[in-house]
């Protein structure tokens, strides 16, 4: 059915359709849905927490940024193809993807100390209020979920995908791709179209649990979904404090 799609790749169409196959008498809900995934965040502060701390301490944690980084693309791409193992697999991304997030953000926070201090509080803060008014707007049905839109957004997110893909193999023999870190007008610009799909990439996940539980997915199913909904907001919360770093590097 065309209601099953989304710009994450966590949450796709062939995957609820796959798990329904098994149905199990404990069926997914969203409430159960989004307990998981309060249990995911809290694991997820825990470990980000420690390795700020960590940072803090004067500790080098570039290895943990490029470990977590790796281990938790690994846990995505086996989730893609096992996600009857999410119950384990899932809180286990939220530890690893913790440590890269609580990295990243020491980097910044050491970087900007003096041109934007508090920058990782201001991106926690505007990651959340964009969670939260995505949400509104989806639960009023302000923004809805129609076939259009959500190809016009998977097309954009893949093209994006390609484009930071690309970027990254260049950067192996030393040329960096324009935009992504420049902080000139049109690297802002870029910036704010990439958080702009990246919140709508969340009407889209919103939707997927909620057809999910309308369609009795089976429980395991709950934690697939919250783990869906991590990816998504990770990616919101680094794109944005990308974005407040150009406007910082700009003062």
């Amino acid at each position: 059915m065309a209601l099953f799609k989304s710009g994450n790749p966590a949450l796709s169409e062939k995957v609820f359709n796959r798990s329904i196959e098994w149905q199990q008498t404990d069926a997914m809900t969203e409430k159960g849905t989004l307990n998981k995934f309060g249990l995911m965040m809290i694991l997820l502060f825990a470990t980000a927490g420690l390795t700020w701390k960590a940072a803090a301490d004067g500790v080098n944690v570039f290895p943990w940024i490029i470990g977590s980084a790796i281990l938790g693309l690994v846990i995505a791409i086996v989730l893609a193809f096992k996600h009857t193992w999410a119950a384990f697999l899932a809180p286990i991304y939220a530890l690893v993807e913790g440590v890269f997030v609580g990295g990243i953000s020491a980097y910044y926070n050491y970087a900007f100390e003096k041109m934007a201090p508090g920058i990782v509080m201001q991106a926690v803060g505007l990651t959340f209020g964009v969670v939260i008014a995505m949400f509104a707007l989806y639960r009023f049905g302000v923004i809805k979920a129609t076939n259009k839109f959500k190809m016009v957004v998977i097309t954009a997110t893949a093209g994006i995908a390609l484009f930071y893909a690309l970027a990254m193999i260049l950067r192996i023999f030393g040329i960096e791709m324009p935009l992504i870190h420049e902080s000139t007008t049109m690297g802002i610009v870029f910036s704010l179209v990439v958080v702009a799909i990246a919140a709508l990439n969340l009407i889209l996940d919103f939707d997927m649990i909620e057809q999910g539980a309308k369609r009795g997915a089976p429980k395991y199913m709950e934690w697939y979904g919250a783990f869906g909904l991590l990816v998504t907001i990770v990616w919101l919360y680094l794109e944005i404090l990308r974005l407040l770093s150009k406007f910082a590097a700009r003062k």
